[in-house]
This record gives structure tokens, sequence and C-alpha cells, in this order.
């Protein structure tokens, strides 16, 4: 099985932190299955944003064989509220272990992004992509898992002149699991960790220092069912959310944020329909 992406390396702390917190802004999401080629269609309307616009909307298709073909699945085209698009698309088994993928704005050429990774190495995960039109623009990662380790090494286009690649490494023990990053030309460190207390409670931490500045933030959090949620940060901030399952495909996300130094109060609310 190959390893995490580079980016996902402390994602099962940071997820338990980051994940799931709706508060500021009202949201209705929908997704729907549709019997055409088993597309998908999505929708994201945040409702009352503006006085310009009361509802604007996200929506987004995933087309697994679009117009009935099979050789490649679109697997997100988006138009934002802004009618700005977002088109990614990939086709795996050209080679064993290998995937290909294209990015693209549909507006302009030299945004377009190429992307192949290769899992055919045991416990191994190689990702390079870069601009169809520049491939000197470029990112590069490979990640390795042994056993309850994986360690990972990301470079883009700095490295060509002199910069340093971004290194990461992960650690899992039973209820334990624990993550180190290091980028900015190893200048800025990133640190999470998590526990599993109980069948029923996980708890996480991250703090971040910087080479040049020491300490620079840190926060606290509990997932408690998979469905209540709070954390602290020592930016004075503390938030908790709550999401209730009102039927089968049908959920409210509810949060509150409460900053202690301004004193100001924000909430928000998402339900969704699947």
């Amino acid at each position: 099985m190959a390893p995490v992406k580079f980016d996902d390396i402390p994602k099962e702390a940071t997820s338990i932190l980051n994940d799931d917190y709706q508060t500021s802004g009202y949201q209705l999401k929908t997704k729907q299955k549709t019997n055409w080629q088993s597309a998908v269609f999505s929708t994201q309307v945040d409702v009352f944003a503006d006085d310009k616009c009361s509802t604007p909307a996200k929506l987004t298709w995933k087309l697994p064989q679009p117009f009935g073909c099979p050789y490649f699945c679109v697997d997100k085209l988006e138009m934002d509220k802004g009618g700005k698009f977002k088109l990614e698309a990939s086709k795996d088994g050209l080679a064993k272990g290998l995937k290909v993928e294209v990015k693209s704005d549909l507006a302009d050429l030299n945004k377009v992004v190429l992307a192949k990774t290769y899992t055919g190495i045991d416990q191994t995960s190689i990702k390079f992509e870069c601009k169809a039109t520049n491939p000197k623009d470029f990112t590069g990662e490979v990640t390795y898992q042994q056993k309850q380790v994986t360690g990972g090494v990301k470079l883009g286009a700095s490295i060509l002149k002199g910069g340093l690649p971004d290194v990461g490494m992960r650690f899992v023990q039973g209820p334990f699991f624990a993550a180190l990053m290091a980028s900015k030309d190893l200048s800025t460190f990133a640190a999470s960790a998590s526990y599993k207390a109980t069948p029923e409670v996980k708890v996480a931490a991250t703090a971040s220092a910087t080479k040049k500045d020491g300490f620079s933030a840190a926060t606290v959090g509990v997932l408690c069912k998979g469905l209540y949620r709070a954390k602290a940060s020592t930016d004075g901030s503390v938030c908790a959310s709550a999401k209730y399952i009102i039927a089968p495909g049908v959920s409210a996300l509810g949060g509150v944020k409460y900053a202690s130094k301004s004193g100001a109060v924000s909430y928000g609310l998402q339900v969704s329909l699947e």
C-alpha cells in the first residue's frame, strides 16, 4: 500500500483541529449521485453572504466516464461564485502504479499543470508536477513508509537556486500519533500529535516555531464521538463545534468562536444533504 502524500503527513492530528469547524456564515451543501455514468453533482451555497448576492454558490461535478468515455476521469469540474472554473482530470493504468493528472482553470494556458504519481514501488509514492508551458516551475515529492514510520521530502523550483527541500516524518504506535514538518529552507517547523484516549475520544495538539523568532503558535483540541469538537489556541481564540445527524444523508453542523483578545464572537451553521 502506498504511503500518504507529503502534505497529509500530519493529517491524523491536524484534521481533529481543523476539520468541521463552521464558526462563521451559513452554508447549504448538497451531493447527489446520478445514474448518468455515475456522475456526482455537488453544490455549496453561502446563505446571506453579502448585500450584493444573498446566495453565492459553488457548483462541482465529478464525471467518472465523461460523456461515456472510459479512458479518463474528470475528478472535479468546478465553478465558483465568481464564475471561475477549475478542472481536474486523471487517468490510471497507463503503466502499473502510474496515475497522470491534468489541472486547469480553463482560462489561461500558462496555468495548466501536468502531474504524475507513481506508486509501483512497495511502500513508496513519487509525485512530480509542473506547468505545461514552463517545466521549470515544478514541485516534486517522495514519501516512504517503513512499519510505523513514514518520511517524506518535497521540493520546488527554488531547489535550482540553492534552496532546500521541505521534509517531514510521522510515527504511529497504537493510539499515539506524532509528526514533525520542516519547511521554508528548514527555517519553519510544525509539530503535531494526537492520542486516542478512548474509543470515542481523541485529543490533539499542534505547535509551530521559526528559526528566527522561536515559538510562534500552538493549538490543543478534543474530538468526541466524531461529532463534538473543541479547541483553544495561543492567539486567545476558543472554538466549539457540534454535528447532528438528522436522518441518513442529512446533517447539521454548527459552531461558535470566541476571540478573547477582542471579545468578538462569531458563529455559523452548515446543513448537508446527500
